[in-house]
């Protein structure tokens, strides 16, 4: 009988999960506007303790936070507006350059005596569909900064409660000393793992635009923002931020430029995210690398390529709260990543 209770509470998980899925999936876009303000808000308001701690007033400081937060956000739509448009109009340039170099390096294999389809490989080379995510992205630039609005209001609203949420937290967990002290270990840590991949995210964006700058490849702002974004999605993050760059300095002829590129990319991606990252996250805030490439399949699925971005705050943020409470912590240990860590089980 109790065999069959248990049973009957596993398919009731089951399909409860399946609901919260779904309605996940139809209600995308709210969901993401949603997640990326508090993502945001959980990263602004370790600044606005700082700043509070140092005796600036609680208005004040979160005035100077919103205000930076704008100006981010108003600086980063220009420049990719603005870099985007100009790079779409070049694209057709580009597109030709590099079938001209592949043609160089097909010429160069045929007179090694290797066998080459030139025109079935000239004919799998089609810029088309990046020239249509390009233009696409640049016909909906006042819908994505739309969007930003919105997340930048849902940011101010959640910093503007901080302390009231707190208030709210004693009121639900009834002063229980043991779940309020679970539930701040489980923000801390949340907010650290934000902290240290932003921080990590804006350093690979950084060496790279000074790599690009200092090679002198075009878009150099761009792509360093494009690698700032994309340090977010591991493992296949780094090497679709590094493609451009890399295929921008194919065209101008110089191989060496590229094999450069290459072989730094690689130090900063690497150095960044086998060194520095867990160094500074600590070894308990480690998922296991399973977890970490289905994640990215599942959020993408749900949440299209916003949730490849989210999918390891999301996967992180669920198994920090899982590990939060001593009934559900074995879920947060098959989360982990135990070559990092000692069980606590």
């Amino acid at each position: 009988m109790l065999e069959k209770t248990n049973l009957k509470y596993y398919f009731f998980y089951i399909a409860t999960s399946v609901i919260i899925v779904a309605g996940f999936k139809a209600a995308s876009e709210v969901i993401i506007i949603l997640l990326l303000a508090i993502f945001i808000a959980s990263i602004l308001s370790a600044f606005l303790n700082f700043l509070t701690a140092k005796k600036i007033p609680k208005l004040l400081a979160y005035m100077i936070l919103i205000s930076v937060l704008a100006v981010l956000i108003l600086l980063l739509t220009y420049m990719l507006n603005s870099s985007l448009t100009n790079f779409a109009t070049n694209l057709p340039d580009y597109e030709q350059k590099i079938k001209d170099s592949i043609i160089l390096l097909i010429n160069y294999a045929q007179e090694f005596g290797f066998t080459v389809n030139k025109d079935e490989i000239l004919k799998a080379i089609n810029f088309s569909y990046f020239f249509k995510f390009t233009t696409d992205i640049i016909g909906n630039i006042g819908s994505i900064f739309s969007k930003a609005l919105l997340v930048f209001i849902g940011v101010a609203f959640i910093l503007s409660e901080t302390k009231v949420f707190e208030k709210k937290l004693k009121v639900i967990f009834n002063k229980d000393k043991t779940r309020l002290l679970n539930f701040r270990l489980f923000s801390q840590n949340l907010q650290k793992y934000f902290i240290v991949k932003t921080f990590t995210s804006f350093l690979t964006g950084s060496l790279i635009f000074v790599t690009l700058f200092f090679f002198n490849i075009d878009y150099p702002i761009l792509w360093a923002v494009v690698a700032f974004l994309f340090n977010f999605i591991p493992v296949v993050g780094s090497i679709v931020a590094a493609i451009p760059a890399v295929l921008l300095s194919l065209v101008s002829g110089d191989f060496e430029v590229t094999i450069w590129l290459i072989v730094i990319y690689m130090i900063i991606n690497i150095t960044i995210s086998n060194v520095l990252e867990p160094k500074f996250m600590g070894k308990e805030l480690g998922l296991s690398p399973m977890i970490i490439f289905f994640s990215l399949i599942f959020w993408g699925w749900i949440l299209g390529i916003v949730g490849m971005f989210l999918a390891v705050p999301i996967t992180m943020t669920l198994k920090i709260a899982f590990e939060s409470a001593n009934n559900t912590r074995w879920i947060g240990v098959l989360l982990s990543d135990l070559s990092r860590r000692n069980s606590r089980i």
